[in-house]
C-alpha cells in the first residue's frame, strides 16, 4: 500500500496546479534600527507588498509623525526626507552629539493615518573590536585557496549579552541572508555557554562575503587589496530572535519537502504595537544599539 501511495503522489506532482495567492491590504513596516553613532540617525517607513510583487521599491508610507524619547524625558525628532525613495525620517545630530546611552530606555512613537505605534528598547553594552587578522586557508580540489578576515574581541562578563555583527567589505554592507551573523555571549547561542570570552570562531568568521562564480562554486572571500569594516551592535534578546528568524525565513530553499517539514510563511515577529489593539497591523522592528568598530584593508 505505501509503495502504491508513493507511485500515485509522485504521478500527481506532473499536474499543474494554479494557485490564487490573492492580495493582502498593505501594512505599516517600520524599520527602526537606531545606534549610539554620530551620524544622522534614520528611520524607515514603508508599505508591505504582495509576496510576488518584487518588481518595485515598496511604497513609501508618507506623512507620519516619528519621533523617540529617552527615559530621560529628551525627545529626538525624526524629519521626513521628502526625496528619499526609502520612506526616511532622519534625526540630525548637532556639535557631535549622539542619540543615546548605554542601559538608558527608548521608547519609540509613530503617528500614522491616524493610528499610534510604539515600541521600547533599552541600550546594552558592547565589547571594543581589538584587532582584524587574515586567516588561510589552501585549496583542495576543485575548491581555490580562501582568504577570509577574522576578529578579535571579548565578550563582556556576564550572562545575556546579544550582538549583530555588521560588516562592509570594500565600503558596501554584507546584508545577504547568508551573511547575518548574531551573538549570543561569546557563542552563537544561548545553550553554547561560551561568556566572558573571546567569541568563537563561527562568530568571528561570520564577517566575510558569501559569494559564489558562475559555476556556483565559492570564491575566496578576499583578495590581495580588500578592505574590511566591522561593527558590534548590542542588541536586545527580542532582536537576537527577530535575525534568527528572518535568517530561516530568507533561507528557506522550497520544493516538495517544504510541505512536509516547514512551517508556512509569515511576517516574522515585532516589538512593535499598535497602541488601538482593535486597529492595523504592523511589521518591523526597534533597536537602539551601542556600536564598536574596527576596519583593516589586507595585503597578502
Amino acid at each position: 500500500m505505501a509503495i502504491c501511495i508513493c507511485a500515485w503522489f509522485c504521478w500527481s506532482c506532473d499536474d499543474e496546479v494554479a494557485i490564487d495567492t490573492g492580495s493582502a491590504d498593505p501594512l505599516l513596516n517600520i524599520d527602526a534600527w537606531i545606534n549610539n553613532k554620530p551620524e544622522p540617525q534614520r528611520i524607515h517607513l514603508t508599505l508591505s507588498q504582495d509576496y510576488f510583487d518584487n518588481k518595485n521599491l515598496p511604497p513609501v508610507a508618507s506623512g507620519a509623525k516619528v519621533k523617540v524619547t529617552d527615559s530621560n524625558g529628551r525627545v529626538y525628532e525624526f524629519v521626513e526626507d521628502a526625496t528619499s525613495q526609502t520612506g526616511a525620517y532622519t534625526w540630525q545630530p548637532q556639535n557631535g552629539e549622539v542619540l543615546g546611552s548605554v542601559g538608558t530606555a527608548y521608547t519609540l512613537e509613530v503617528e500614522y493615518h491616524g493610528e499610534t505605534f510604539i515600541a521600547t528598547s533599552t541600550m546594552k553594552r558592547v565589547p571594543p573590536v581589538d584587532s582584524l587578522t587574515l586567516s588561510f586557508q589552501e585549496g583542495v580540489g576543485m575548491m581555490d585557496d580562501m582568504y577570509r578576515a577574522e576578529f578579535w574581541a571579548k565578550d563582556i562578563a556576564g550572562k545575556g549579552d546579544t550582538y549583530w555583527l555588521r560588516a562592509y567589505k570594500n565600503g558596501r554592507l554584507l546584508n545577504k541572508a547568508s551573511e547575518i551573523t548574531s551573538a549570543y555571549d561569546a557563542g552563537t547561542s544561548s545553550g553554547s555557554g561560551f561568556d566572558g570570552v573571546t567569541f568563537i570562531t563561527p562568530v568571528r568568521m561570520g564577517i566575510n562575503a558569501n559569494d559564489v562564480d558562475d559555476d556556483d562554486r565559492p570564491t575566496s572571500p578576499l583578495v590581495n587589496g580588500d578592505s574590511v569594516y566591522v561593527e558590534l551592535h548590542s542588541i536586545n534578546l527580542v532582536a537576537f530572535n527577530y535575525l534568527a528568524e528572518v535568517v530561516s525565513q530568507a533561507n528557506r530553499m522550497g520544493g516538495i519537502s517544504e510541505l512536509f517539514t516547514s512551517a508556512p510563511l509569515a511576517n516574522v515577529s515585532t516589538n512593535i504595537v499598535n497602541t488601538n489593539a482593535n486597529g492595523s497591523a504592523v511589521v518591523g522592528f526597534f533597536n537602539v544599539a551601542a556600536v564598536s568598530g574596527r576596519g583593516k584593508k589586507f595585503y597578502f
